[in-house]
């Protein structure tokens, strides 16, 4: 997916002064344009009053001002927005956990399933670090997420694991790139990029987690395709404005049973004839997963009652 593409699917139609924002730091916005041209752009002035923000994503209409030079008259409306980090118009996340140094974090990553699903947008969960553990301890993850519904791949840069069946799963996408600090992203653009573009940290052996690298937001395009954008490492997610009632259509091996438990609005945690807590108990969902989901539930009960006092 070259600038064309992106700019044909945010405005519907091809225009030559729709260009596409790859990092926005301050006033200046680095635009991609789809004759390949690559330009330092201000904001005009009657757009910066207005209030408007340029994010990493936005597809631009632009005019030219001089050689690599240029104005950003409008912003496209947005298909998609994220404010952590701050990027527009992405279609998919790509949820990094490593599978060890350090452990996986699987509340971290449920939540992050959750914020996903909740925005619209197509997850896809990378376990790296493949090398630092046996199969079947990898299988052992892997296999609860892929039973869930959600697409998977198995990397290790150091091991040259994976990387084929990565690309394939970010062609035709604009992708950010999410997970705690430490689990390798940065690592892993570099490797997929075969150059080393972006600084990696190591992972205190003290601590058991990592150090954060990332300091802007940039999208970069891919070797086989699309755009991607690697984002801050997260330690904690803000769910409390989630619905109660939300919550279950959020998880698609609960979602996927929709209509199937006695009651309209079943929470799936003591409600009688409930089909979700009759499949924890078969092992058709994960016990592990369920857990997790009623503590959300409980977090965004306790937000709720602390809305209306």
């Amino acid at each position: 997916m070259d600038v064309r593409d992106i700019v044909t699917r945010i405005s519907g139609s091809y225009h030559p002064d729709l260009g596409l924002v790859t990092q926005a730091i301050g006033g200046a916005s680095t635009v991609h344009t789809p004759s390949g041209d690559v330009l330092r752009c201000h904001v005009r002035g009657r757009l910066r009053k207005s209030g408007v923000r340029i994010l990493p994503g936005d597809v631009v209409r632009f005019a030219r001002v001089g050689d690599g030079e240029g104005v950003v008259e409008e912003v496209l409306p947005r298909r998609s927005t994220l404010v952590r980090p701050y990027i527009a118009n992405v279609d998919q996340v790509v949820l990094v956990a490593s599978l060890a140094e350090p452990p996986p974090s699987l509340d971290l990553l449920d939540r992050l399933l959750v914020l996903t699903q909740a925005e619209g947008l197509q997850a896809f969960i990378v376990w790296n670090k493949a090398d630092l553990v046996s199969r079947a301890e990898a299988e052992a993850y892997i296999r609860v997420y892929e039973r869930a519904g959600f697409p998977t791949a198995v990397t290790s840069p150091k091991a040259d694991l994976g990387r084929d069946e990565l690309l394939r799963g970010l062609s035709g996408h604009l992708t950010v790139l999410a997970g705690a600090s430490g689990v390798g992203k940065s690592s892993l653009l570099n490797w997929l990029l075969q150059e080393k573009r972006f600084e990696t940290g190591e992972v205190s052996r003290r601590l058991g987690r990592g150090r954060h690298t990332t300091r802007a937001v940039e999208l970069v395009p891919m070797p086989g395709g699309g755009w991607i954008a690697d984002s801050p490492g997260f330690s904690v997610l803000d769910l409390s404005e989630l619905s109660l009632e939300r919550l279950p259509e959020l998880y698609p091996e609960m979602g996927r049973m929709r209509g199937a438990c006695r009651f309209t609005g079943c929470l799936h945690r003591n409600e009688p004839g409930c089909a979700v807590r009759d499949a924890v108990c078969a092992g058709e969902i994960d016990p592990g997963r369920y857990e997790r989901y009623l503590r959300l539930l409980g977090e965004l009960e306790e937000a709720e009652r602390r809305r209306y006092q």
